[in-house]
This record gives structure tokens, C-alpha cells and sequence, in this order.
């Protein structure tokens, strides 16, 4: 295997993952990065899906908005709330489909990952595309991942899938930090009930059968929906909320982990009747 390229101007990477869509990675992802600023680190996220990128809707980019080149080769992230910011929607048309195969899908992200000019980020969250494929592989081989999140909801399928993104992240040595339960419950916008619409339990058992931590539950929520499509994720929408807090405690838990200590866990933060 080649060497492995150190990327200029960032510290750590973190791979925020999932073995299916529609777990609600991205949403996690963007929300533990903030989450992660707010507990005074230096932040970038890079949004890996090639084909579906979101995050550029999700931090509240216009569309049209294009990066700074910072010379004839490499370009300068984007700013939004706070984080460093890099997509493919940053360069193309949101409503331009990207027909392309695997290999030139691999290229483009491996450009978009060591032609951006981060500036002295702590950490660098790459909100990875679902499955297992050609960008997971070239993310793990060509640059030293300090570790994975994997996101994944209770359901017995999903739990399927989160095993096969924590089993192909054992296999390239890129240890796997935690597992977030997303949809744990769901949260009536009227009442305020709440029920476990997807099974239970389903992160913490996958947590103990792989033995990492489970870094937190979300809930199945409107508002968490309507914030991060209005350009204004949870944790920048309602600092002070149950959801926010609960990123900060998983954000908390991953600094940890990249700085190697291994303190006294704190409260898990879950959401119940």
C-alpha cells in the first residue's frame, strides 16, 4: 500500500459513517461538527457523497456560492456557522446529476480532500456517503483516519448495514469511536409523546457486540428536520435544547477519544417518556 498522505493544515480526521442511506447520517454529522466548535475546537466538515452531497443545504450555503481559489491548483473552504466547509455542491449545479463511475467518484473526492486549503483545523469531519465503497476505501487508504462514528437507527435492517461499516473499518484499522442511535424515539410536535416507532435498544446492542462506546440516542423529531433544511442545524438553532446537548456530550466523548484519554464517562444523554 502506498503511504499515506497527511493532509496540511489538519490535525484529525473523523469519518462520519453509515452502512445505509436514510439513518439520518448527515444531519448527525453536520451536528456533532458544530457540537464539536462549541466545545472550542477548531472545525471542518467535508462532505464526501459525490452524487447526493447535503451539506451545503444543510449549513445555509446559497446555492451559486463557489470557493476562493487560493492558487492555480487549490481552492479555500467555505464558512458557515463557524465550520470550514468543502462539497461537490460548492461546484457544480445542485440540480446537475454526477453520472459518473466509480474511479472518477474516488478522484474527485481525493481532490476535494487534499486540494482544499484547511486552515489549522483540530478536526476534520468527512460526512461519508452511504455504504462501503470506492470512497470509504480511498478515504482509509490514502490518508490517516484517526477514527469512525457510525450512525445507524434501532431497526433490526439498519442494524445490518451499521455492521458492515464497522466491520469494513476494522478490516482498513481505522478504530470505530462509537455508535449513534438516531430515531430512537419519536416526539409528537403537539403533545409532546414520545415511542420507540423503530424497535429499541438496537445501538446499544450492536455498541456492546463490537465493543465501542454508544456515544448517544437522538429522537425522531420535526424540529431536528426543519432545522438543518433550513440552513440552521439543532445545535446552532437551540444552543441551549436537549438535542444540542446531547451532540455536545457525544462531541466530548470523541474528543477523547482523539486525544487519548480515557476519563470517567460522563451522563448519557436519551430521550424517554
Amino acid at each position: 500500500m502506498k503511504e499515506r498522505v497527511v493532509i496540511e493544515g489538519v490535525k484529525h480526521i473523523v469519518a462520519v459513517a453509515s452502512g445505509k442511506g436514510g439513518v439520518g447520517k448527515s444531519t448527525v454529522a453536520v451536528n456533532l461538527a458544530l457540537a464539536m466548535a462549541a466545545e472550542g475546537y477548531r472545525v471542518g466538515i467535508l462532505d464526501a457523497d459525490i452524487h447526493g452531497p447535503s451539506q451545503a443545504r444543510m449549513l445555509g450555503v446559497e446555492e451559486g456560492t463557489r470557493p476562493e481559489a487560493a492558487d492555480e491548483k487549490r481552492m479555500k473552504p467555505l464558512r458557515a456557522h463557524g465550520l470550514q466547509a468543502m462539497s461537490m455542491a460548492f461546484m457544480v449545479d445542485t440540480r446537475e446529476p454526477m453520472v459518473w463511475r466509480g474511479p472518477m467518484v474516488a478522484g474527485a473526492f481525493q481532490q476535494l480532500l487534499t486540494q482544499t486549503v484547511w486552515d489549522d483545523l483540530d478536526v476534520l469531519f468527512v460526512d461519508m456517503p452511504p455504504g462501503t465503497g470506492d470512497i470509504q476505501l480511498t478515504l482509509a487508504q490514502k490518508v490517516p483516519v484517526d477514527g469512525a462514528v457510525i450512525v445507524t437507527t434501532p431497526q433490526d435492517i439498519a442494524l445490518l448495514d451499521a455492521r458492515k461499516g464497522i466491520e469494513m473499518f476494522r478490516k482498513v484499522n481505522v478504530p470505530v469511536f462509537g455508535v449513534v442511535e438516531n430515531m430512537s424515539l419519536h416526539v409528537c410536535s403537539n403533545c409532546g409523546h414520545s415511542e420507540p416507532i423503530f424497535g429499541e435498544g438496537g445501538g446499544e446492542r450492536i455498541a456492546g457486540e463490537y465493543d465501542t462506546r454508544l456515544l448517544g440516542r437522538l429522537p425522531l423529531a420535526l424540529a431536528i428536520r426543519e432545522q438543518v433544511d433550513g440552513g440552521r442545524p439543532t445545535v446552532v438553532a437551540e444552543p441551549d435544547g436537549e438535542v444540542a446537548a446531547s451532540f455536545r456530550a457525544m462531541a466530548r466523548q470523541v474528543a477523547e477519544q482523539l486525544e487519548g484519554a480515557s476519563p470517567d464517562e460522563g451522563p448519557e444523554i436519551s430521550f424517554s417518556d
